[in-house]
């Protein structure tokens, strides 16, 4: 009795607390359907959500166990200077147009929307723009390769009707193209930003395992209360071919196929155009660094060995190349 009254406290205490952010979600399209509303809360039972939430932490601990003990990372690589002019005007421009989102969402008081996996993944990918090169870089590229997804379903499934301003509209279609362009520069530069073996799914397994764990611990726990759709684990999408009591299985199910596919497909396409394809070839291997030459006496000028900077360099455990 004393559990369930003290259950009974944390969740009036939860609900109380959205009611004071009910800034965060008030603006919420009520007339797009499956948006918004207790309808769309209803959809599934309490005792499905609580059964589905179960299995699919269960799940969470399976897929994260097995690829924590399977994934590898490789040594440290010389340091290479990638602080390229690319780089930084891909890190600015993504950066306006989450900032102009971010803007776009107080407006409108639908800041909850920024909970949505696709503004987490543009913020992993600001911080592979601006982070100095790393294992840890590379562990979080290789886990961000495999939310692919969700710019695909973006542009497939685009879900614009609540979006009433052209500029808000098209910074939905520059954002989540700009998520697929991002990886393929990281990839054309190399060095910390490389790749698993095709074979290895340890990093897909894990990826997966992650990206449950967001859904169902994470979005589900703001939707319920607010009642709003955060990436459908409310209720389905209007055009969800999977419509119905289980179309939260499905998508478990069709999801753990799609994001892997998704990301080796990704590689394989990036492997061949930046290591095989003539017009676009730019290194011999993906995980090889591009090392930028150096302009001296406007001649085009490559660092040698014997180079004093790049022996200063090798003193101290690095190479750098500028």
């Amino acid at each position: 009795m004393v559990i369930l009254t003290r259950i009974h406290t944390y969740i009036c205490t939860v609900l109380d607390s959205f009611v004071m952010l009910e800034w965060a979600y008030s603006g919420v399209n009520a007339s797009v359907p499956r948006n918004v509303g207790p309808e769309c809360a209803e959809y599934l039972t309490p005792s499905r959500r609580v059964v589905e939430t179960i299995a699919a932490t269960i799940l969470v601990a399976v897929t994260v166990i097995w690829g924590l003990k399977r994934i590898t990372l490789p040594k440290p690589s010389p340091y290479v200077n990638q602080d390229r002019v690319g780089k930084r005007v891909l890190l600015i421009f993504m950066s306006l147009i989450l900032g102009m989102e971010i803007g776009f969402k107080f407006s409108s008081r639908t800041v909850i929307y920024l909970l949505n996996p696709c503004h987490v993944t543009t913020v992993m990918q600001l911080y592979l723009l601006a982070a100095e090169p790393s294992q840890t870089v590379t562990a979080i590229f290789r886990i961000h390769l495999n939310l692919l997804n969700g710019p695909l379903l973006a542009y497939l499934f685009p879900e614009t009707a609540s979006r009433q301003i052209f500029v808000d509209k098209a910074i939905y279609y520059i954002q989540h193209g700009l998520m697929v362009v991002i990886p393929y520069y990281l990839l054309r530069l190399g060095g910390s930003y490389n790749v698993e073996p095709l074979s290895d799914l340890s990093w897909s397994v894990l990826s997966y395992g992650l990206n449950l764990a967001y859904h169902f611990w994470i979005l589900q726990a703001f939707a319920l209360p607010a009642q709003v759709n955060l990436n459908h684990m409310l209720c389905p999408a209007v055009l969800d071919p999977f419509e119905g009591q289980n179309y939260r299985v499905w998508a478990t199910i069709h999801q753990f196929l799609l994001c892997p596919i998704l990301c080796k497909l990704f590689c394989f396409v990036s492997n061949f155009l930046l290591t095989q394809f003539p017009v676009t070839k730019v290194k011999k291997s993906l995980e090889f660094p591009i090392q930028r030459s150096v302009l001296s006496d406007d001649c085009l000028y490559k660092p040698k060995a014997s180079d004093s900077s790049l022996q200063i360099g090798r003193e101290n455990g690095h190479t750098h190349v500028d």
